[in-house]
């Protein structure tokens, strides 16, 4: 994570850890051979799913972050059976019996969006102590109208893992780190490649100032070879004057050819690391 949040920033790191975690599990539980994986989601958690899938209106993940047990065909089904226990609970169980136990939180998860939720449910206990039962209630009689279409779980088409698009979560993160653009796969794509065209647009600028009269037409200053002083046409006063218009043109031809090389490469590379 050191090295993600190097690359990345200090925000949306539980994205990362949390998209690589939940792959990791999955894989060690295919090498083991085993038939189920169970988490120690507890109440508290759920509660703080449920409230951050609304805010960001993922219905697709809130129709079942309740769910103790989820599943889909042919992958391995994962269960919470804590769902329903606090983590106060957990916490004061752990400590009468001497069990060993996390205390201390991640150092980056005060950047964390969970946070957020997190600290909304710790006030709403104060006044409402039964606010987290009440919230996961809430998320679980939740309905979808039968016209909206979720998406389909599926297999990614590169790791062949459980994903609800044709490239998984995990796949789409590592390339943009692999690219250096670690955050090709958070939020909007658009956003990307917005930058991207930016930096297309800062090119032309640059190569356009770049492009030097004579520099790159021999039909420049009526097709004479002219004298160069430091980049610029140095010829004699009649071609300077007489064919004038043609130097312009022969430049803003040569600059045109240019900003199209440039374009071309450029949208090569958009293509690339935005169209996964």
């Amino acid at each position: 994570m050191d090295a993600i949040v190097k690359t990345a920033g200090n925000k949306n790191n539980c994205t990362f850890c949390g998209v690589f975690r939940r792959q990791a599990l999955d894989r060690g539980a295919m090498m083991l051979k085993v038939d189920k994986i169970v988490t120690g989601h507890n109440a508290d958690d759920i509660a703080e799913t449920v409230i951050m899938n609304v805010l960001r209106g993922d219905i697709s993940r809130l129709s079942r972050c309740t769910a103790i047990t989820t599943a889909s065909e042919g992958m391995l089904p994962r269960c919470k059976p804590l769902k329903y226990t606090y983590e106060k609970e957990i916490v004061m169980y752990a400590y009468f019996k001497k069990l060993d136990y996390f205390s201390t939180e991640c150092i980056y998860s005060p950047n964390a969006y969970r946070g957020f939720a997190r600290a909304y449910i710790k006030d709403l206990e104060i006044i409402r102590p039964s606010s987290i039962i009440d919230i996961i209630h809430s998320g679980e009689s939740l309905a979808i109208k039968k016209q909206i279409k979720l998406p389909v779980q599926r297999t990614c088409s590169r790791c062949h893992f459980m994903s609800s698009q044709p490239v998984c979560k995990a796949c789409v993160l590592l390339e943009g780190l692999n690219k250096g653009v670690p955050r090709l796969g958070i939020g909007k794509t658009h956003k990307e490649r917005r930058k991207m065209e930016e930096k297309l647009s800062a090119l032309k600028v640059e190569t356009a100032g770049d492009n030097g009269c004579c520099q790159t037409s021999d039909s420049c200053c009526g097709g004479s070879t002219p004298n160069m002083v430091n980049g610029q046409c140095n010829g004699t006063e009649q071609e300077k004057k007489g064919d004038g218009d043609t130097c312009i043109n022969s430049t803003i031809d040569a600059d045109r050819h240019s900003l199209a090389h440039s374009h071309t490469h450029l949208s090569n590379t958009i293509n690339q690391q935005v169209s996964l």
